[in-house]
This record gives structure tokens, sequence and C-alpha cells, in this order.
């Protein structure tokens, strides 16, 4: 499954609760720098304040904030781009969903009965049979 996964230049991901799903979702989309500032006053005999800078990472979704996305937002990722949030499309909308068989049940592929078609079969072309000497290739200077 992974292989297949792997090869796909698209991934969108709809939404969902599994959580293999949501953390290899928050690995792809990655991390993200963020600034903390510490004050701290102290307010002893002598008074005194510091303040402290670092720089952290974070996911820029956890699995939580993933798995409870609004649903009518969507992750996209194209190769060789970044993942983005993007809305989710109502196919309803689509100039061509009345060719679908959500719209008209009519239009339904059966696949079964495409299967079980009886199409008349064709002999096989006979072709003409060589018999193989190896005493040839001794001719040619070949070794076997």
């Amino acid at each position: 499954m992974n292989t297949i996964v792997g090869n796909c230049d698209t991934m969108i991901f709809l939404g969902g609760k599994e959580k293999d799903t949501l953390e290899s979702t928050s690995k792809l989309l990655g991390k993200e720098t963020i600034d903390n500032y510490n004050t701290s006053v102290s307010n002893g005999s002598q008074k005194s304040n510091s303040i402290s800078y670092q720089k952290m990472g974070r996911e820029l979704m956890t699995m939580d904030e993933i798995a409870t996305m609004d649903n009518k937002l969507c992750i996209m990722q194209i190769r060789g781009e970044r993942p983005f949030l993007s809305r989710k499309y109502n196919i309803e909308k689509h100039k061509n969903y009345k060719l679908l068989s959500d719209f008209d049940s009519s239009l339904h592929f059966d696949v079964k009965a495409f299967l079980n078609t009886d199409i008349p079969k064709k002999e096989m072309d006979k072709g003409t049979t060589y018999a193989f000497d190896p005493s040839i290739l001794k001719n040619l200077g070949a070794k076997g």
C-alpha cells in the first residue's frame, strides 16, 4: 500500500479519524517555526525583569487539529508544492454532473453484466513451427 501512495503525484485528504492516516498527514505537512517570548518579573527586595526569546518547532497541524478540521476543507498536496488547505468542491454544481449515475441511476455501469457478456471467441491463427537445431550454433562458432 505504501508503494502505491508513494508513487502518487497528488494527495487529497478529505478528512477522517484513522490514527495512522492522521499521523502521516501531520508529518507530511511538516513543522513551522514559532517564536516564544517569556517575561519574568521578580518583586523581591530587589525588583528584576528578564525576557527570554527562543525559536521552537511545532507541527503545522497536529493529529487532533486534522481530525477536527472544518468539513468544508481538505488538504491538498501536489508534487513539488507545499501542502495547502482548499475548499471541497460540490460536484452537483459541475456542468457534467447530469452524466453521472449519482444524478440518474439509469447511467450506472454494471461491471458484472459487462464481464459476463458472451463474446464469440476467435480461433487462434496457426503459425509456422520451426525446429531448432543446436548444431547450427557450433557451425557459427558459438559455444553451447
